[in-house]
């Protein structure tokens, strides 16, 4: 068999010819084909839903769109968003003991600590930072946690215009007034659904 017949050989004879559609050749053409499937129904269709969205929003006060920043949607309280550091309801001390795992097992090599020796021979953490430029929310560093300390929040409006912003400990740690609204996850060292009844403001021992 030599190369052209090669080429023009005929493989199967089971091929179906598609039938190209009829475009059309001039501006008249055009004009009747946009007419023509303008009318068959799908036009009207999505300008019906169109008016019955746009009348419940004028005089039934069904507004379908959420005016962002003023109004927020519910978001689910294992939402992986901004970390926060949380603190002992007790005390107000911080949680973190500042063993160093969340560094370690941190992917995305986003996470600093510095620490310290205090004079009571406990370990403090003097700067802690967490590039949210680089972090992929992966949850790593708050499932090793061994003191609970440090989670995702619901806290998902990060942008800024400077990287220095992405973030200092003092983001992200839980302020002193807002202790009442630090939502405790289960997991060991976690506050007991009756920690209410039981909670006692002592001094820690050390």
């Amino acid at each position: 068999m030599g190369f052209e017949e090669f080429k023009n050989r005929n493989i199967s004879e089971d091929y179906v010819v598609v039938q190209e559609d009829n475009y059309p050749k001039t501006s008249w053409d055009a004009f009747k084909q946009v007419v023509t499937r303008s009318v068959k129904g799908e036009l009207f269709t999505g300008l019906k839903i169109t008016f019955k969205m746009m009348t419940g929003a004028l005089f039934n006060k069904e507004m379908a769109t959420v005016q962002y920043p003023k109004e927020k949607l519910p978001i689910g309280p294992r939402y992986r968003a901004v970390h926060k550091l949380l603190v002992l309801l007790e005390s107000g001390e911080e949680r973190c003991i500042g063993c160093g795992l969340c560094e370690k097992i941190c992917i995305a090599n986003c996470i600093r600590m510095e620490t310290r020796v205090d004079e009571n021979s406990r370990k403090e953490v003097l700067e802690y930072t967490i590039n949210m430029g680089r972090c992929i929310f992966c949850g790593y560093c708050a499932e090793v946690c061994p003191e609970l300390a440090i989670v995702h929040g619901g806290r998902y409006e990060n942008s800024s215009e400077q990287r220095a912003h992405f973030s200092l400990k003092e983001d992200i740690l839980t302020p002193f007034d807002q202790l009442n609204q630090q939502t405790e996850f289960a997991g060991f060292g976690s506050v007991s659904p009756d920690a209410d009844e039981k909670i006692k403001k002592t001094p820690l021992s050390y």
